[in-house]
């Protein structure tokens, strides 16, 4: 079992970059791509980061962070885009926990 989180997926405004961890590579294209526009979109609309861990226990989190000085960053906007994508993506984190359950936990 994993003692720390894991990171799926993050992106960031500052640096305009995305990233996939590589041991999700097998993942189907239409799930890495989804995540992706996600990520990207996210830190667009509000900036800072993004990253999707797993916790040891298989739980997919949401986790934001940004800059002390980012004077754009929203931060209430943040969590209201945290609550919708929640909401609108909760079939394909579910089907995500079970995946990093079966294949990571086991």
């Amino acid at each position: 079992m994993y003692q720390d989180e894991i990171i799926l997926c993050s992106a960031s405004k500052y640096t305009q970059k995305y990233y996939l961890n590589e041991d999700f590579d097998n993942l189907p294209t239409e799930v890495k791509k989804e995540l992706r526009i996600l990520c990207t979109l996210f830190t667009e609309d509000v900036g800072g980061i993004i990253m999707l861990v797993f916790d040891s226990m298989g739980n997919l989190n949401i986790v934001t962070d940004a800059a002390e000085e980012d004077i754009l960053y929203d931060e209430i906007g943040c969590g209201l885009k945290i609550k919708r994508i929640r909401k609108e993506k909760k079939e394909l984190f579910e089907q995500l926990e079970l995946y990093f359950q079966t294949f990571f936990l086991s």
